[in-house]
C-alpha cells in the first residue's frame, strides 16, 4: 500500500504529448488537420533546461516543444534535439506518436508526493530536470503498470515567452 496520499479528486490530465521528428512539418499539419493553434514553441536547452537526468544519472540534452491548447487540455509536440532522451529512445524503439500523458500538480511539494507515490508503487524516474526556476518535470516508468508513460513536476511551459509561434 502506497505511503503517499493522493487528493481524493485523483490526479487531472493537464496535457498530452506526441514525439516528431520534424516540428515544423508536424505543427502544419496539426494545424491543417485540426485547426489547432496557435503553437507556442519554446527552445528547451541550458542554461533554461537544467538539472537534468536520464535513467537516474546526470544527461544533457535539448529539444524544441511545442504547446497549444485543445480545448482543456494542452497538447504536445515534442522534438529531440542534442543528447541522449527518453524522446529519442522512444523514436528508435516506436516511431513518431503519442509519447505521455501528464498529470502536473500546482506545487513543487505535490510534484515531490506524486513522485513519492508513484515510486512507491514501483515507477522509478525515467528522465527530468527543471525549465527556469519555476518548473519541474519528471517522466515515470509507469508503462508497465498502466500501458503509458507518465509525466509529473509542477509548473507548466506555457507560462513562459516562446521563442516562436505558428501559425
Amino acid at each position: 500500500m502506497s505511503s503517499v496520499k493522493l487528493d481524493t479528486g485523483g490526479l487531472a490530465i493537464t496535457q498530452v504529448a506526441a514525439v516528431v521528428r520534424d516540428l515544423r512539418s508536424s505543427l502544419e499539419a496539426y494545424h491543417k488537420a485540426l485547426g489547432w493553434g496557435p503553437w507556442n514553441v519554446y527552445e528547451h536547452k541550458p542554461p533554461m533546461l537544467h538539472s537534468t537526468e536520464l535513467h537516474g544519472k546526470p544527461a544533457e540534452f535539448t529539444m524544441l516543444g511545442a504547446e497549444c491548447h485543445a480545448g482543456p487540455i494542452v497538447f504536445e509536440l515534442l522534438q529531440p534535439l542534442e543528447g541522449p532522451s527518453i524522446y529519442k529512445e522512444w523514436l528508435d524503439e516506436h516511431g513518431e506518436g503519442l509519447h505521455h500523458v501528464a498529470v502536473m500538480v500546482p506545487t513543487h511539494e505535490q510534484a515531490d508526493q506524486t513522485r513519492a507515490h508513484f515510486q512507491d508503487l514501483g515507477a522509478e524516474v525515467l528522465m527530468g530536470g527543471r525549465i527556469g526556476e519555476t518548473i519541474q518535470f519528471y517522466y515515470l516508468d509507469t508503462e508497465p503498470m498502466l500501458k503509458v508513460i507518465f509525466e509529473s513536476g509542477s509548473g507548466h511551459a506555457v507560462d513562459l515567452k516562446p521563442a516562436w509561434t505558428y501559425p
